[in-house]
C-alpha cells in the first residue's frame, strides 16, 4: 500500500493513503507538534470531509488501537495449530498496580504461565521486553498463553 507524503509549506507534512472506498485517510503532522487525523471526501481526495485534532497522547492511543489487533491476529494465526495456546492484548491502565513498575516485578510468567511477547507504546512496538522493561499507563501488552493464564494476567494488571 502506498503512503503519499505531501509537504504543506508553513504547516507541516500530510501523510495519507487510499482505502477501498476511494477515500484517503491520513494525518497532518504540524510543525508545532499538533497532529490531525484526516479523511477526504469520496469524490475529491484533496477535499477534507473530516479533520480531528489529536493530542500526542490521543495519537498514541489511536496508534496502539490500530497496531495491537493486527499483531494479535498474526500471532493467533501462527498459533492456529497449537491447541490451547492463544494470544490476547491486555491494557496497562493508569491505575494498574504495574504502571511504573517493571515486567520482572509482575512475575507474570511464574504466576500465570503466560508470556508478554511485545508491548505497544505510543505507536511503537517493543518486541520481547526484558525483565527491566518498565510499563506505563496506556501500554498494550501482547500476551501468549492458555485462556486461564490470560484471564489471570488480566486480573493481575487490572486497576484496584
Amino acid at each position: 500500500m502506498n503512503v503519499d507524503v505531501t509537504a504543506l509549506p508553513g504547516i507541516g507534512v500530510r501523510k495519507d493513503f487510499e482505502v477501498g472506498s476511494g477515500r484517503r485517510v491520513g494525518v497532518v503532522a504540524h510543525r508545532d507538534g499538533d497532529i490531525d487525523l484526516i479523511v477526504s471526501e469520496s469524490d475529491d481526495p484533496d477535499a477534507i470531509a473530516a479533520q480531528v485534532p489529536l493530542s500526542t497522547d490521543e495519537a498514541s492511543v489511536l496508534a496502539n488501537l490500530l497496531g495491537a489487533p493486527q499483531l494479535v491476529a498474526t500471532l493467533n494465526d501462527d498459533h492456529r495449530d497449537l491447541p490451547g495456546i492463544t494470544t490476547r492484548h491486555l491494557d496497562v491502565a493508569d491505575g494498574s498496580p504495574y504502571a511504573g513498575r517493571t515486567l520482572g516485578e509482575t512475575a507474570m510468567r511464574t504466576r500465570t504461565k503466560a508470556s508478554i511477547v511485545a508491548v505497544m507504546r505510543a505507536g511503537q512496538l517493543h518486541p520481547s521486553p526484558g525483565p527491566d522493561f518498565t510499563f506505563t499507563g496506556g501500554d498494550l501488552l501482547v500476551v501468549v498463553g492458555t485462556p486461564d493464564g490470560l484471564d489471570t494476567a488480566a486480573k493481575i494488571l487490572a486497576p484496584g
